[in-house]
């Protein structure tokens, strides 16, 4: 099956317990989706034939949770050749993982940070670099959110914007993220933006978190999008365009309506931001 590379608009997080309600709303208004390959790697039986269902109606991108960029043990290739089968069985336009680490002999279960030195730059780089080979194509790395940063020599968006230099990939830039970090280290949010690589923006993600206190968001996806993070987005729109956006919930699922009524919000920033750009067009055509 050849990769549905089009994906585009407004996209969801396919989680499990969302499936009967998609399925029983299968025209509700969701561009792409996107999976977990770990969650669906040697799945079979009815939930493989339901993921079969949903990769052969909607686009699908895949977003990893355990390579382990940053990680001291070797770069998990037999995971890389079993995500590249799924990515190839099911036409999956893109695969993504975070730009941390998550585990020093087992896993961690959690994402954490990699030192933002010029050291960790070429070690990073390089296994993106043979993960790309392995999986055949361009993966997209996502900018997280931490909580410490240590051993840090350079600042966030220095150093992620070093990787994809040196990696040569593209950049999954996740805006809740951004805000996230800019509240709990200190730092202007459109100042971030304006230092990302914007040729290299494959696609976004927005999402909820948790205000543990004014100065300490703690990123969950198990609540609302908030104002200061679709501004964000119209943000990021603005200045780098259109680009499909990923709407991620983990838990706390309210009804399908509620989530759709996320992603029409999606798409309502989307169109204000292309009408300008197609005028533009246009006028230089």
């Amino acid at each position: 099956m050849s990769p549905r590379t089009a994906f585009h608009g407004a996209g969801l997080g396919l989680r499990r317990a969302l499936m009967g309600s998609l399925r029983d709303a299968p025209d509700a208004a969701i561009d792409f989706f996107e999976i977990a390959p770990e969650n669906w790697i040697n799945v079979g039986g009815a939930l493989g034939r339901e993921l079969r269902a949903f990769t052969e109606r909607h686009a699908f991108v895949c977003h990893g949770l355990s390579l382990s960029l940053g990680g001291p043990e070797p770069l998990d290739e037999t995971l890389l050749v079993k995500i590249r089968r799924l990515i190839d069985a099911h036409g999956i336009a893109l695969y993504s993982e975070h730009l941390s680490y998550c585990s020093d002999d087992g896993h961690l279960y959690d994402l954490m940070p990699i030192p933002f030195t010029a050291e960790a730059v070429d070690y990073v780089a390089a296994r993106v670099r043979r993960a790309q080979d392995v999986l055949g194509r361009r993966i997209a790395i996502e900018n997280v959110s931490y909580y410490a940063a240590p051993g840090r020599e350079l600042d966030e968006a220095t150093f992620v914007r070093a990787v994809l230099d040196a990696a040569d990939c593209d950049l999954l830039l996740d805006v809740n993220n951004v805000y996230v970090n800019s509240i709990n280290h200190g730092y202007d949010p459109d100042a971030f933006l304006a230092a990302m690589p914007g040729e290299r923006i494959a696609y976004y993600h927005v999402a909820g978190h948790y205000d543990e206190a004014p100065d300490l968001k703690v990123d969950t996806h198990g609540a609302p999008v908030i104002d200061p993070v679709w501004s964000l987005l119209e943000h990021a729109y603005a200045r780098f365009g259109v680009r499909p956006t990923l709407l991620e919930r983990d838990f706390n699922f309210p009804p399908l309506a509620e989530l759709v009524g996320e992603l029409d919000r999606i798409r309502a920033a989307q169109a204000r931001h292309e009408q300008p750009a197609r005028a533009r067009h246009v006028a230089a055509g």
